[in-house]
This record gives structure tokens, sequence and C-alpha cells, in this order.
């Protein structure tokens, strides 16, 4: 019988959820591995995975695995800006995090840059074509890196106007270029296994 090893560090691969924190918590503890502390951080924020529900432990957690160079930690850092979660709600504040997200690769940072323009060139009428132009942008970049949120984003804007239908038609063949780059046998199998692991 085979065993399951990770097909990169050739451990074998954990059983229970309990072990998944344990790995978790040493990945975090003995390396500083930011992903590792991302994902703490992320328990802390939903209180899950045993982790008793502390917005305060998350936002360090996200902190320090933006420093750590973890992009997507600036993004969560965002969000919790945008919604309150363990801070006030700041809107400055949320976007700056989600720049440096977005400066990181970090493409739900740059989907959220995206709705904020937009939003504010639907507030400011006067204004709507610069930031409608900015939302176009952002959207574009992260639609070409897979987000199909993005895609149905521009897909609205070209709906009402804010979009060419060449802007449209572009974004979507990136897109298709994106999903053909990616695809693979191993992930179409897991696909079909389940919707968690679908990637179109």
């Amino acid at each position: 019988m085979i065993e399951k090893v990770c097909p990169f560090c050739r451990v074998l691969r954990p059983t229970s959820d309990e072990e998944v924190l344990k790995r978790e918590r040493k990945r975090a503890e003995d390396n500083n591995d930011a992903i590792a502390i991302y994902n703490q951080g992320v328990f802390y924020s939903e209180g899950r995975g045993g982790y008793q529900q502390d917005y305060d432990k998350a936002l360090e957690l996200f902190y320090l695995a933006g420093k750590l160079g973890y992009a997507k930690a600036y993004s969560s850092i965002g969000s919790a800006y945008d919604y309150g979660r363990g801070v006030e709600v700041d809107e400055k504040m949320a976007h700056n995090y989600y720049e440096l997200g977005a400066i990181g690769g970090d493409v739900n940072a740059r989907y959220n840059l995206g709705v904020d323009e937009m939003n504010a060139g639907l507030e400011d009428e006067e204004r709507t074509v610069g930031k409608m132009g900015r939302a176009l942008k952002h959207y574009k970049i992260a639609t070409k890196d897979g987000d199909a949120e993005s895609l149905d984003k521009i897909k609205e804007m070209f709906t009402h106007g804010y979009a060419t239908k060449e802007d449209y038609t572009k974004a979507l063949q990136s897109y298709q270029t994106y999903l053909g780059e990616i695809k693979s046998r191993q992930r179409d199998e897991a696909a079909a296994f389940s919707e968690e692991f679908r990637y179109y």
C-alpha cells in the first residue's frame, strides 16, 4: 500500500483536523512561516479550528504575516477596517491596506480596490469617468490573474455603459488564457471530486 505523502516534503499527510492545527502552529512558531501565521489569524478571526474568536489576535497575526511578505494578509487587514472587525470602520485605512496587498500581488486586494473606485464613481457624478476608469483597470488586472468576480464586474460595467465591448472582450480573453495556463488533469480531477477545488 502506498502511503499518502506530501509531494514536496515527503512527510505523511495529516490524518485529523487536530494534526493539521498542530502542524500549522509548529510552522508558525518554529519557522516564522507567513502562510501558517496568516492561517492562524483566519482561525482567530472566524473562531474556528479550536480557536476562540479574537479579532485583536487575528489582526496581530495578519500584521506579522504581511511584514513577512504575505500580501493576502494585507487584504484581510483591509477587510477588518472595511467591516470594523477589531478596529473602527475606516475606509481610508482599508483602501491603504488593499493597496499594499495589490502591490504584493493579492488578487482579492486588487478586486477590492476596484470595488472602492467603482463605488466612489457611482457616488460622485462629476468624477465618475476617472473613478470608473481606475476601477476598470483594477478589475482587468485581477481578471488577468484569474479572478472571476472581477470579470463579472467588468461585464456589469459594460452593461451600464462604463466599459466598452472591447474592454469586456479583452478581459474575457485574458481570463480564458489564465484558465488555459493553469489547466491540468489533476486540477480537473480535484474539481470533479469537490466544488471546493473548482478553479473555473
